[in-house]
């Protein structure tokens, strides 16, 4: 399942920025998250595709959703841009960005090639 995060769930499960300024990771994880706004057309688009890769990849990634309109914090802490913006979370390593809403089999290749998740 698809789990929205708010700056305090985010500093708990992903990334305290606040306390640290090298990355590193909090999850048990990887992860992927979908940095969006509600009005933003191509969102919706990725929406369905994220909820259908939650239930497929359950137990092996956390797919978490950051609504920038609510979370300008955390929005601007990762130079959000533009929207949707992806960032993929393995579990050790770099977190790696990807804007635009990608077609499933692209976020199937993040995830095999950045995160190291298969099937």
């Amino acid at each position: 399942m698809v789990e929205h995060l708010s700056a305090e769930t985010f500093k708990e499960k992903v990334f305290d920025y606040a306390n640290n300024k090298e990355w590193s990771f909090s999850g048990d994880k990887p992860c992927v998250i979908d940095f969006y706004a509600d009005w933003c057309g191509p969102c919706k688009m990725v929406a369905p595709i994220l909820e259908e890769l939650a239930q497929e990849y359950d137990g092996k990634i956390d797919i978490y959703k950051i609504n920038t309109e609510k979370e300008q914090e955390l929005a601007s802490v990762f130079g959000i841009q533009s929207i949707p913006s992806l960032l993929f979370v393995p579990k050790d390593g770099q977190p790696q960005m990807a804007a635009g809403a990608l077609p499933k089999d692209s976020f199937e290749k993040a995830f095999k090639d950045v995160l190291n998740v298969e099937k």
